[in-house]
């Protein structure tokens, strides 16, 4: 049994993919009353210390959550350590987590479809260079991630 799972959401930016997945994963763990570390962060440094974009955070005001408090970072070694999991957004986010990943890293590296039957290799689109309903599409995607790890998670209790 694990005691309190730590997951990392990986995207490139941390301002749009990887803050909406860890805003639906942080409402479904508390639905579900399963305490869980979870954080997000981007393969990138572009926009470290800024809140997700202003577009990221109407959809999740839109689905009844706050991401306005959370705030970029980019990933380090040391995530490796702290975090049991890691899914990225991408393929290529998980190939840079990869590039970065130490030798003694306890997490596992995953795409976040992975999780979700039938979606296994593909990546969540990232809306910030699309159109507003891009970040719906998104944010379906990883509530569908979110509702899949308290499945795992929730079961091995």
């Amino acid at each position: 049994m694990i005691d309190r799972p730590a997951i990392l959401f990986l995207c490139l930016g941390n301002i749009c993919r990887s803050p909406l997945a860890e805003g639906a994963a942080r409402a479904a763990f508390a639905a579900a009353r399963i305490e869980a570390a979870l954080d997000s962060a981007g393969t990138g440094d572009w926009h470290v210390g800024r809140a997700p974009d202003p577009r990221a955070q109407a959809e999740a005001r839109r689905r009844g959550i706050d991401i306005g408090d959370l705030r970029a970072r980019q990933l380090g070694r040391l995530d490796f350590r702290r975090f049991d999991l890691i899914l990225a957004a991408d393929t290529a986010n998980l190939r840079d987590a990869r590039a970065l990943m130490p030798i003694d890293a306890r997490a596992r590296l995953a795409l976040m479809l992975d999780l979700v039957p039938g979606r296994a290799g593909q990546s969540v689109a990232d809306p910030y260079y699309g159109a507003e309903d891009g970040f719906a599409a998104t944010w379906d995607d990883v509530s569908a991630v979110a509702a899949a790890l308290v499945a795992t998670y929730g079961s091995s209790e």
